[in-house]
């Protein structure tokens, strides 16, 4: 419980960032779900070669640099995207005030060791431009919230600790934005995590 809580901070027009919002209980919630899932991680191989840092599960679609599939590489399919992560996320964009019919099919379930790191990318593979909605639990990571225009300047860097809800959306849906730098031994000792993981929510427009 923070001494002095931390206010609601406006990242961009359409991007806001409210700390705190998902309390302990409902963290631990979220914890056993990504366990359940977490079987299924692995770190993506982008089409360069390089292999990304983080380990990733998907519900719902899977992602494949740069698109869209309903099965894996295996052929067997993705994981079902759960009805409850899609009520916990029409609660988020309501708490950052977007008045939309928020209805998303996709989640990508990222997982950080403390050299773990996401460059600065675009959310551009869905064919809708509603909101994003990103939960961080463990190890406070730093979220850099840039421009629609490039990877460069202007840019925000802010602290998302566990329980911290990002949604961004309408001028800023299509802002960069990644993961700098991980601060390990951050998290709540009661939460029971060994690093951070952020659970982002999309709408594909596929269906």
């Amino acid at each position: 419980m923070e001494l002095i809580p931390r206010p609601k901070l406006d990242l961009a027009p359409g991007a806001v960032h409210l700390p705190d919002w998902l309390d302990l209980a409902a963290q631990r919630d979220l914890l056993a779900a990504c366990r359940e899932w977490a079987p299924g991680m692995r770190q993506q191989r982008l089409p360069n070669g390089g292999v990304m840092s983080v380990r990733m599960v998907c519900l719902g679609w899977q992602w494949v640099p740069y698109r869209y599939t309903r099965v894996l590489d295996d052929g067997s399919a993705v994981l079902p995207f759960p009805e409850w992560l899609g009520d916990l996320g029409r609660r988020a964009v309501a708490a950052a005030g977007f008045a939309v019919d928020y209805r998303p099919d996709i989640a990508l379930v990222n997982f950080y060791d403390a050299e773990a790191r996401m460059g600065l990318h675009q959310d551009k593979d869905e064919r809708s431009l509603d909101p994003v909605v990103s939960f961080s639990l463990g190890n406070t990571g730093v979220f850099r919230f840039g421009n629609t225009e490039n990877r460069g300047r202007p840019w925000t860097d802010v602290d998302l600790r566990s329980g911290d809800l990002v949604v961004f959306g309408g001028e800023s849906r299509l802002a960069y934005h990644g993961v700098t730098k991980i601060r390990p031994g951050t998290a709540d000792p009661d939460l029971g995590l060994s690093g951070r993981l952020n659970i982002t929510l999309r709408v594909s427009g596929m269906d």
